[in-house]
């Protein structure tokens, strides 16, 4: 991974800081309260300030008798919050409880992020190799080459299972430079918390000189589903702590923001969009603190839209036309199919006869939807390994193995009550819905994979959106 050419240092005065000298008081006089005898050295790494900030803002706090020195332990002066302090310390906690990192300033968040905006670096090799665990075909990597290189949103579509989550998370890995992500961001002396160790992945080892303030990571991936609401695209205030939380866009800047499963949130695909329609055309976002202070933030994420939605029912011409890029994700082909499942047999250890392949195919289109699918190789071989560990047996796809998995696997008819049964031990009938598209390879993602466990609906049922999974795999 490319190492930026320079990074922020540490401020060494409090000017240099570029946030309020009041809220950097508060944070510390919290901090203080939190810990009690403290130091020096240990208020500063705490909220990854200079010591040399420290040190200056430890004076201004004695000469405000709130703090008070205890002693000296080497260089480090021993310190405690005087009962003027602490009852100062108690009184902004009811207005804010951080105490953590010192935030940016909102110009230095919005100057770095626009520092780090640059078009990856896209070619049929390099998208090549960003899809190397995945088989995908030629066609669509030269549909999603371009696509990578344009400003606007990515629309990925087709029937549920063919792979488009598991593409959609790897778009990512055609960028290989870092990216500072600050830990928090002050607005109108507010705190915005941004760095989040769930979304955001540091590179190790930091810069030594790096301003502990800000985070070298990997650029940003987020994926939201089904449960994305509009409140997630908003600041959300915390009024237990009295900050803020940023919303998924300002966490996604300068990465990819996956909307995974669109048609299917609570708000409709117009409202989503209507959010978003001046940040995708400007790159900018406008955002609003709880008392009605509005202020503008970049937005520099690149947008992919998936579903596995008829795009008819999701908006008209007018709506489509501000996504530039829609990418159909078809079904596989029977040579993709195989190889897929070569790829699974081969990580969970199943021997495959030469007719096996042939043979599953024809089960899966006869008791599916008659269309192939990337996540069946490795249901199947995790399937066929529970049922050759309960009966002792090697692990080996047969006809007649593929017919005894097929029987657990795949729904089956049911004409009424009174005909419930249980087919046949190699029995065929039924209908089944792929339910979304896993690894085969190693286990993770959900384009062409096959490790997900989908749950398959009846058949009278329509198909259910497929379900998100962790990146990784070796899809069709």
């Amino acid at each position: 991974m490319n190492q930026l050419a320079s990074v922020p240092r540490a401020p060494r005065t409090i000017e240099e800081l570029g946030i309020p000298d009041a809220l950097i008081q508060d944070i510390v006089l919290r901090r203080a309260l939190f810990e009690g005898r403290t130091s020096t050295l240990q208020l500063a790494t705490a909220t990854c300030l200079s010591v040399a900030v420290m040190a200056k803002v430890v004076e201004e706090l004695r000469d405000l008798r709130y703090l008070e020195v205890l002693g000296l332990e080497g260089y480090d002066y021993q310190l405690e919050l005087t009962g003027q302090g602490r009852e100062q310390a108690n009184e902004r906690m009811s207005v804010c409880r951080y105490a953590g990192a010192a935030p940016v300033s909102l110009t230095d968040y919005v100057d770095t992020v626009r520092r780090q905006s640059r078009p990856p670096e896209v070619t049929p090799e390099t998208i090549r190799e960003a899809f190397a665990d995945l088989v995908v075909n030629e066609h669509l990597l030269a549909e999603l080459g371009p696509a990578l290189l344009t400003q606007g949103a990515v629309f990925l579509y087709g029937p549920p299972g063919t792979g488009k989550t598991s593409i959609a998370e790897r778009l990512i890995r055609v960028h290989d430079d870092p990216v500072l992500i600050p830990r928090a961001v002050e607005v109108d002396s507010q705190i915005i918390t941004l760095f989040d160790p769930v979304v955001h992945r540091a590179v190790e080892p930091q810069p030594e000189d790096l301003d502990p303030r800000w985070v070298l990571c990997e650029r940003p991936s987020i994926i939201a589903g089904g449960e994305l609401t509009a409140d997630m695209m908003d600041l959300t205030y915390e009024p237990s702590n009295g900050v803020y939380l940023a919303p998924l866009q300002m966490q996604a800047n300068n990465g990819v923001l996956v909307i995974d499963d669109f048609g299917r949130q609570v708000m409709t695909p117009e409202q989503l969009l209507n959010r978003w329609i001046v940040p995708l055309d400007r790159r900018k976002d406008y955002l609003s603190l709880s008392y009605g202070v509005r202020f503008e933030v970049p937005f520099d994420a690149k947008v992919v839209f998936s579903t596995n939605l008829d795009p008819a029912s999701l908006g008209d011409e007018a709506f489509f036309r501000r996504i530039q890029n829609k990418i159909l994700v078809p079904p596989i082909t029977d040579e993709e199919f195989d190889l897929v499942l070569a790829r699974a047999a081969a990580h969970h250890g199943v021997t495959v006869e030469p007719d096996a392949p042939a043979h599953l195919r024809a089960v899966s289109r006869s008791m599916g939807d008659g269309d192939l699918r990337p996540y069946l190789p490795g249901e199947v071989c995790k399937i066929l390994k529970a049922v050759c560990a309960f009966h002792g047996w090697a692990p080996v796809l047969r006809p007649d193995t593929v017919e005894r998995v097929a029987s657990i696997y795949f729904t089956h008819a049911v004409r009424g009550a009174s005909h419930l049964h249980r087919p046949p031990f190699t029995g065929m009938g039924g209908d089944a819905r792929d339910h979304g598209a896993t690894d085969g390879g190693n286990g993770h993602g959900s384009t062409v994979d096959a490790t997900a466990a989908p749950t398959v609906p009846p058949a009278t049922t329509p198909s259910p959106a497929p379900v998100a999974a962790p990146a990784g795999g070796s899809p069709f």
